[in-house]
C-alpha cells in the first residue's frame, strides 16, 4: 500500500513538472513573438496614422532585418538577390514621405495596383514586367492582416497566399527562386540569405509555413472564393444569415461580363447588362434581410473582372456592402481607387 501511494505521488509530481515545463516553454515562445522592434514607437504610430490601419509586428521586424542587410538603403536590401523592393509603409519608415514630390499623397493608393481590392495593402514589389507585388490581406479594416498575398497585376486578379508574415512570404519567394537558379555563385548567396531569414524568423517566433493553422481556420470562415481566389469573410449566424449565394456560378458570371465587354454597340451592351441588373435587385433584397455578403461578392467579382464598364456598378455595390459590414475604411479606399484606376503611376510620393 505504501509503495502504491509513493508511486501515485511520483506520477502526480511528474505531471505537474511537465505542465510547468510546458508553461515555461509557452511563455518563452510568447516572449519571442512580443520582442520589440527597433523601430521607434512614434514612427510606428505615424505609419498607422497615415494608412489608418493597424500594422502587424512582422512589418517592423522585417525592417530591422533589412537594415542589417543594408543600413544605408533597407528598402533595396533584397534587390540584388531577389529583385524585391520594400515599398508602401516601408517608404514611411525610410522617411521618403518627408521629401516626396507629391505634397498631398493618397496613402490609400500608394502602390495600389490595378486588381488590388481594398483588403490588399502592397509592401513589396518585384518584376515591373508582370507588376509582381506582395502585400497584407485583411478581412476587415480594423483588424490585423490574415495573410500575405501575391499578385501579378499585368496577368490577372488572382491573389496567392504566401504565409502569414513577411519572413514567410520572402522565404517562399526565395525558395522558388533557388529552383530556377543554375548559377552556383548566385545560388550560394541565396542559400545564405535563406539561412539568415530562417534564423531571424525562428528567433522572433514567426512561422515560415505557407499555410499556417490560423490561415486554415480562416478558410473555414470563407463564404466564397470570389474571382481573386483569396476569399471573403462575413459574419454568418447560426441561421445562416449574413450570406446568400449569387444566382450564377463564377463561370456563368464571367460569361455575362464577357458579353458586356465584347458588345458591338451600346444597345447590345444594355441588353447584356440585364442579368447584372437582376442580380443587383437580388442584392437589394439580400441587404434588407441582412445577407450583406451577396452584394460584397458581386461587387468584388465585378471589380476583379477589371472592365471600366463595371466601375459605376462596383461604386454602388461595394461601398454599400463595406458600410453595412462596418468596414467603412475599405469603402473609402475603393472609391479612391476606382476614380483613378487606370493611372499607371503607382508611387504616390513621386506622383
Amino acid at each position: 500500500m505504501q509503495s502504491a501511494g509513493l508511486l501515485l505521488l511520483v506520477k502526480r509530481f511528474s505531471v505537474c513538472f511537465e505542465k510547468e515545463v510546458e508553461s515555461v516553454n509557452g511563455d518563452s515562445k510568447r516572449a519571442k513573438q512580443c520582442e520589440e522592434s527597433a523601430v521607434p514607437r512614434a514612427l510606428r504610430e505615424e505609419v498607422e496614422s497615415l494608412y489608418k490601419l493597424p500594422m502587424p509586428q512582422d512589418l517592423y521586424h522585417f525592417w530591422d532585418f533589412c537594415q542589417k542587410l543594408n543600413a544605408e538603403n533597407p528598402c533595396d536590401a533584397l534587390m540584388n538577390s531577389l529583385g524585391l523592393r520594400l515599398v508602401g509603409p516601408y517608404d514611411i519608415l525610410a522617411g521618403k514621405h518627408k521629401c516626396g514630390k507629391n505634397p498631398n499623397p493618397n496613402y490609400f493608393l500608394h502602390w495600389r495596383h490595378f486588381y488590388d481590392p481594398p483588403e490588399f495593402q502592397t509592401i513589396l514589389i518585384g518584376s515591373s514586367e508582370t507588376q509582381y507585388h506582395m502585400g497584407y490581406y485583411r478581412d476587415s479594416s480594423d483588424s490585423l492582416p490574415v495573410f500575405i498575398g501575391a499578385n501579378e497585376a499585368k496577368k490577372s486578379c488572382l491573389i496567392a497566399q504566401m504565409g502569414d508574415n513577411v519572413f514567410a512570404a520572402v522565404t517562399l519567394f526565395l525558395t522558388r527562386k533557388l529552383k530556377e537558379k543554375s548559377d552556383k555563385k548566385k545560388s550560394g548567396a541565396l542559400q545564405a540569405l535563406q539561412k539568415e531569414l530562417e534564423t531571424a524568423a525562428k528567433r522572433l517566433g514567426f512561422s515560415l509555413e505557407q499555410k499556417t493553422k490560423s490561415m486554415k481556420e480562416r478558410d473555414k470562415k470563407v463564404v466564397t472564393k470570389t474571382f481573386h481566389g483569396a476569399g471573403i469573410v462575413v459574419p454568418v449566424d447560426k441561421n445562416d444569415v449574413g450570406y446568400r449565394e449569387l444566382p450564377e456560378t463564377d463561370a456563368g458570371l464571367k460569361r455575362i461580363c464577357k458579353a458586356i465587354t465584347d458588345a458591338r454597340n451600346d444597345d447590345e451592351r444594355m441588353k447584356a447588362f440585364a442579368p447584372i441588373q437582376e442580380m443587383i435587385t437580388f442584392v437589394q433584397f439580400a441587404n434588407d434581410e441582412c445577407d450583406y455578403g451577396m452584394g460584397y461578392e458581386l461587387g468584388i467579382d465585378l471589380f476583379c473582372y477589371g472592365s471600366h464598364y463595371f466601375h459605376k456598378v462596383v461604386g454602388q455595390l461595394l461601398p454599400m456592402a463595406y458600410n453595412l459590414l462596418k468596414r467603412n475604411l475599405f469603402a473609402e479606399v475603393l472609391e479612391a481607387h476606382v476614380s483613378s484606376r487606370n493611372k499607371e503611376n503607382l508611387d504616390q510620393l513621386s506622383a
